[in-house]
């Protein structure tokens, strides 16, 4: 099985790099069920490990020209302090028990990759959907920074709870409230959702939980190799067609989440 999740790594990061997106949603599924890490250590590590691939990613957009430096400052400040707060404070207390409706007992696990398989779905949806440029009336980025600052605290929570970058999420923001050009949006989301996810795991996760290093050091670097590896194939493979293939795979993914913790888990 571990043999298994250390090829899923790899393949996380081909399809990061084939697709350019979507591929780090399955870290947690694969942390999870092929080496039974814990909900609480799962969507830590993948923090991590999303963390490091965006990175590469938005620096490889920054050099194509596709990055806006302050418009990911002012998107990424709020953003990391909602994942930070989540992942210091609000994971560490959350019972192991949620709730009970009767007999059911809605565990902490079952909250975190419930909540986490539901939110699989519009990111499927988006792998699906062909991105179309907004007309603007101006190219003029403008901020509405009180919405900014909700959204930003609002994808950060997000992230710090399910252990996912929420592009999703990030791309049709900096479109819609800062007028951002698409393209510029996809790259500057990467740079993004890099500095949330690093930030709130080694501000958040670092101080609460005990780290595997070698084994997070070995999961990453798969994934970074991957990266480059989709992107070699990308010169031969045409990554759109993947995209809607790899849209359905997540909805299958979703569900089996959604079975494995509410059916199968005791």
């Amino acid at each position: 099985m571990e043999l298994l999740g250390y090829a899923c790594s790899l393949i996380i990061g081909i399809s990061l790099g084939l697709i350019g997106g979507g591929g780090s949603i399955l870290a947690v599924p694969v942390l999870a069920y092929l080496f039974s890490l814990d909900e609480k250590v799962a969507t830590a590590y993948s923090l991590f490990i999303i963390g490091f691939s965006a990175l590469v990613g938005g620096i490889k957009q920054h050099f194509k020209g596709y990055v806006d430096w302050k418009t990911a400052i002012v998107f990424g400040i709020p953003a990391i302090a909602g994942v930070t707060l989540v992942r210091h404070y609000v994971i560490p207390a959350l019972p192991d028990v949620l709730f009970t409706i009767g007999s059911f007992e809605c565990t902490r696990r079952m909250g975190m990759f419930g909540i986490f398989a539901i939110l699989m779905i519009p990111v499927a949806f988006s792998m699906l959907k062909k991105r179309k440029e907004i007309e603007k009336k101006s190219n003029k980025i403008t901020y509405n920074y009180l919405i900014i600052l909700i959204e930003g605290l609002v994808v950060g929570a997000i992230t710090g709870f399910i252990g996912a970058g929420g592009g999703f999420l990030i791309i049709p923001a900096l479109v819609i409230l800062a007028n951002v050009k698409m393209k510029v949006a996809v790259g500057t989301s990467l740079i993004i959702i890099a500095f949330k996810s690093l930030m709130g795991f080694f501000l958040g996760d670092a101080f609460t939980t005990e780290i595997n290093w070698q084994f997070l050091t070995i999961f990453t670097l798969l994934s970074l190799v991957g990266i480059f590896i989709g992107s070699y194939m990308g010169n031969y493979i045409d990554g759109k067609k993947l995209k809607k293939g790899f849209g359905y795979f997540i909805f299958i993914m979703a569900a089996f989440i959604f079975y494995m913790e509410f059916f199968i888990k005791k």
